[in-house]
């Protein structure tokens, strides 16, 4: 276990243009769970494989605790990474498979046996261990790569996306597990994601990157209410903020943002709050979610979206009344960042 540090990082694939990752700078404490996210291509994936040894860096540093592993080989820099597809050997049962790195070190049989236990028995897989990996579920499979990667007792856990091949229902109860697992273990992690519900329901941090600059680092909470540019505003949250126009006065060429549950739907007859600002346009669909609603409009090309709570949803093409508290919207500039104090 022990921090990771990225100093100034920029890796460059041969030939290309432009660097994958420019200039990263990001400081992981020991036994953190930090997550980086981001669209397809933001260089998420490749920032995690340059701390693994498998992707040159073009410059900067990269040390796990006091050691510059730059330069290092893969092998030699005590992490354990866990892959989307499982890597699973077809032909090995888990107890093999989850042996395989402990037998190639030559660690005796009786450690080696008992650390598979140990694993086996944090991962519900004590009755699975004499299967091969076809007889299991995919859920399954999974919690076996990471019993691989934990009776190896890294220094640092990487995970690239290793959930992307779970269906829905199985995501979600197996990232809780990976998450509870994690701080059990207490060994530092570092996980991709380009699902922003899945980073801000696991990370300590969560890690926003786009085109391969590191836009913000700060806990789920202080990124969703705190976003430093548009490019976080618009990707963190599920409906993601409303980011318009509006003339209100003195506001020059700014953004507002505002989250869909302070976008307030105004029902027929009701007057908009005092200080508050009315936006209409006909709605396009409305997100039945059992104890919430979700209600979509549009208004001069761009989308508006409130929660509704316990309130009877507008019919689709119906005109509808949204209004805001202009006070209390973020503010983003014409460079995108944020035109407003922050503490």
């Amino acid at each position: 276990m022990a921090p990771v540090t990225y100093d100034n990082v920029t890796v460059r694939y041969p030939g290309a243009d432009h660097p994958s990752v420019t200039d990263f700078n990001l400081e992981i404490a020991d036994g953190e769970f930090l997550v980086l996210v981001g669209p397809s291509g933001c260089g998420k994936s490749t920032t995690l494989r340059a701390l693994a040894g498998l992707e040159p860096v073009e410059s900067g540093r990269i040390l796990i605790g006091d050691d510059d592993v730059t330069d290092s080989d893969p092998a030699a820099r005590d992490v354990a990474m866990v892959f989307q597809n499982y890597a699973l050997y077809p032909h090995l049962s888990v107890r093999k498979n989850m042996s395989f790195a402990l037998d190639l070190r030559k660690v005796p049989r009786d450690e080696a046996d008992t650390r598979v236990a140990e694993a086996a028995e944090i991962l519900g897989l004590t009755d699975f261990l004499d299967r091969k990996p076809k007889d299991l579920s995919g859920g399954q499979r999974q919690r076996v790569a990471m019993g691989r990667a934990i009776v190896r007792n890294p220094r640092v856990f990487l995970m690239d996306e290793p959930l992307s091949n779970l269906d829905a229902k199985l995501r979600v109860s197996t990232r809780s597990e990976i998450a509870a697992l994690q701080r059990r273990l207490g060994v530092t992690t570092v996980y991709v994601t380009h699902d922003q519900v899945e980073a801000m329901t696991m990370g300590d941090r969560v890690a926003v990157l786009d085109r391969g600059v590191l836009q913000q680092v700060a806990p789920p909470r202080e990124l969703y209410r705190d976003p430093v540019n548009l490019f976080v505003a618009g990707f963190i949250g599920s409906p993601s903020m409303n980011l318009f126009h509006d003339d209100v006065p003195g506001a020059g060429d700014v953004t507002f943002g505002v989250r869909p549950e302070h976008m307030r739907l105004l029902g027929a007859g009701e007057a908009c709050p005092a200080g508050f600002r009315e936006l209409t346009g006909p709605v396009d669909i409305v997100e039945e979610l059992g104890a919430e609603s979700y209600v979509y409009a549009h208004r001069d090309g761009g989308r508006l979206v409130a929660r509704l709570l316990d309130a009877p949803a507008p019919e689709r093409g119906a005109e509808v009344r949204m209004a805001y508290d202009p006070a209390a919207a973020l503010r983003f500039g014409p460079d995108g960042s944020r035109a407003d104090a922050r503490d």
